[in-house]
């Protein structure tokens, strides 16, 4: 999921309040909205569209079949991966596939050590550029091994591995009549139809994706 970024509150005569500060009064504020810190700039995702959330769903099924999400790993949405930059940067993945005891290594703000996530995985909403480039450098930064991105703007799926410095070295683009196997290094192996999932996450009505 992609957001927009905002300008942070200010209260005449006081201090500036930090990145995080102003994180915690806008979710305070606006309750179902997923707010994150990227590369320095506090952005604001709304609440999923139904589409959105039934394909976010039915990717979480496929992979807990696969046996993801017990043994040695689990399956989560919306958990807080802090980004090691040396600042308050923090990303909400909308799935993430991390070590089963990732709860041991949350570093701040109920977010976990970027070491325990196995794979990524964000569905594009209105300003899919953030999904497409901002979080491809942060998650790659973070040395997170797979990130997928379900691209409903170009109905395509995006699989990319080998994390480096300002991204991942390795971009594979599928199409609808695909199916793409994910890396073991996620936990199994799992096999994704690329046209069931972009169906799944379509929306029914002539609005951008």
């Amino acid at each position: 999921m992609s957001a927009a970024a905002v300008e942070g509150p200010y209260t005449p005569g006081h201090r500036s309040l930090t990145l995080l500060e102003q994180a915690d009064q806008l979710m305070e504020q606006l309750p179902g909205y997923r707010v994150e810190i990227l590369g320095g700039v506090l952005t604001v995702t709304p609440p999923p569209d139904f589409a959105h959330a039934k394909g976010l769903s039915s990717l979480r099924d496929t992979f807990a079949a696969a046996g993801l999400n017990r043994g040695e790993t689990l399956v989560l949405e919306g958990v807080g991966l802090w980004l090691p930059d040396g600042r308050e940067n923090f990303a909400m993945p909308d799935l993430s596939v991390v070590d089963a005891d990732a709860e041991e290594h949350i570093v701040e703000y109920e977010c976990v050590d970027p070491a325990s996530f196995r794979m990524v995985l964000e569905i594009t909403s209105g300003n899919y550029a953030n999904d497409l480039r901002k979080k491809v450098a942060a998650y790659g930064a973070a040395r997170v091994p797979v990130y997928v991105i379900v691209d409903r703007k170009h109905d395509r799926l995006h699989v990319l591995t080998e994390p480096i410095e300002d991204g991942y070295a390795v971009h594979h683009i599928h199409m609808a009549r695909e199916k793409v196997t994910l890396p073991e290094s996620i936990g199994a192996e799992v096999t994704l139809d690329v046209a069931q999932v972009l169906e799944d996450a379509r929306r029914r009505n002539p609005r951008e994706a």
